[in-house]
């Protein structure tokens, strides 16, 4: 079978060191297949770049092809934006190398990069950037929506460390960012999503995490309420080197979990130490003096280990469907919808998961970054998964039912990279806040014709008028 740009396709190969893979090609259907499997699409074209000659080449074919370009880095995007129907699809998986420079304190890492690879790379020095809880996850994707993991409460967003970047844009050119090269770009790739072109590499500052102290806690559904509150004063309070995720889980049946509290639903607070076990104890004590658990696997933990704890519960291959909030505080009101919802969690992969947005966070002002919500206290993030499509239906209903309720609450939008794609007009751009004008200013520069458009998309000023 012969793909529609065929004679084409065969000029870009001349000049391509990758891959341009096109319907009909052996490797083509495994190829288009992304982290979610509920998302099915069919690019008209893959190009899978080996080096920065290669995306240039196909942002040009795209462009001058008149196609969209979508990008995938992980390919984790579980809203599908990692892939496109009868579009060019730019897959930079090849794209894997890391180097770490311990003195400085910095490490740059290329766009196809897991954050998996940048742990294992950065804990070698004791360093760490604070990125994500799901090791599969790509570093690409998780920077350019904002990105926040388990030491963002002591040390900010990913977004917050990017210090550099080698981006391509629409015309085809590479060009270096930072404060003194194009700042605007950067500026806007810190939370503006893929919007402005292929970011092929990423530099950032690393952060000490020598000694980690983290695992989860796990308390009886009958704690929920008191739970959540006395979680919240905790949270708000406590010294940043903490970070503490609450959630809904059922139990997995299988060790280190004990089995007398095999599939038992129940609350859990997922923590992290950045210190020593003496330290993390007195810290966490008195929220677990007050409401003691019902077992604790928390202890010393490589952060590796920590940042991969979950990878089995997520595998590549499951049915997602998503949804998120940004809460500002966290009203007894908004708690009953957690106790109301969060119990009806249908498997061991679906989960309710609210993430601390404040410390280190909240340190960073909503202008200085294009990510704007730097007044929210949580990120709450509903989390369906099945292994089959029909399987997601029922849990969809509940992810939506459990949205509906939450968002009365909410500050009318939430966290980009957890945005399904379904959601309206008003909520993607509300997700960009009062930086969305400046965005399509300099997505008006870079990308007139909107050539990267396969995104939470900000259209540029042309393409809106």
């Amino acid at each position: 079978m012969e793909g529609e740009f065929t004679p084409r396709a065969d000029a870009l190969r001349h000049k391509f060191r990758g891959e341009v893979l096109e319907p009909g090609d052996p490797v083509f259907e495994q190829m288009r297949r992304v982290y979610n499997a509920n998302i099915d699409r069919h690019p008209a074209l893959i190009a899978r770049c080996r080096d920065v000659a290669d995306v240039i080449a196909a942002v040009d074919f795209a462009r001058e092809t008149g196609r969209a370009a979508a990008i995938r880095g992980g390919g984790h995007n579980v809203g599908g934006l990692g892939t496109v129907d009868d579009e060019v699809l730019i897959d930079l998986s090849n794209l894997r190398g890391i180097r770490v420079e311990p003195k400085k304190r910095r490490v740059r890492v290329e766009g196809g990069c897991t954050i998996g690879e940048l742990d294992h790379a950065t804990c070698a020095f004791g360093l760490a950037v604070p990125a994500g809880i799901i090791s599969t996850t790509g570093v690409g994707g998780l920077t350019l929506g904002g990105g926040f993991g388990h030491l963002s409460r002591q040390y900010g967003l990913t977004c917050d460390s990017l210090c550099s970047a080698d981006i391509v844009t629409a015309d085809g050119k590479l060009r270096y960012v930072d404060k003194d090269h194009h700042p605007d770009l950067l500026w806007a790739i810190k939370g503006g999503g893929g919007n402005y072109g292929v970011v092929t590499s990423f530099e950032f500052a690393a952060h000490p995490a020598k000694s980690i102290i983290g695992g989860p806690m796990f308390w009886s559904l009958d704690h929920t309420e008191e739970l959540f509150a006395a979680y919240d004063q905790f949270i708000r309070r406590a010294p940043t080197q903490v970070s503490a995720f609450i959630s809904f889980h059922i139990v997995p049946p299988m060790p280190p979990f004990p089995k007398d509290h095999h599939l038992e639903t129940m609350c859990a607070i997922v923590w992290c130490y950045n210190g020593s076990e003496a330290e993390a104890k007195e810290v966490m004590e008195p929220l677990t003096s007050r409401i003691p658990p019902t077992f604790s696997m928390v202890g010393p933990i490589a952060y590796t280990e920590l940042q991969s704890m979950f990878d089995g519960l997520m595998p590549h291959g499951l049915h997602h469907y998503w949804k998120s909030v940004f809460l500002r505080d966290l009203p007894a009101e908004a708690i009953e919808v957690h106790k109301e919802f969060g119990p009806r969690v249908a498997n061991i992969h679906t989960t309710m998961h609210m993430y601390p947005l404040n410390g280190a966070v909240h340190r960073v002002g909503p202008k200085e970054t294009a990510f704007n919500y730097r007044d929210v206290q949580y990120a709450a993030n509903i989390v369906g998964i099945a292994e089959t499509a029909e399987g997601l239906e029922p849990i969809k209903q509940w992810v939506r039912e459990y949205f509906e309720a939450l968002e009365p609450y909410s500050v009318g939008t939430g966290y980009t990279n957890f945005l399904f794609g379904d959601e309206d007009d008003k909520m993607i751009r509300a997700a960009f806040g009062d930086n969305y004008d400046r965005l399509v200013a300099i997505k008006t520069e870079y990308d007139p014709d909107n050539l990267f458009r396969i995104n939470h998309n900000i259209r540029p000023a042309k393409a809106r008028a």
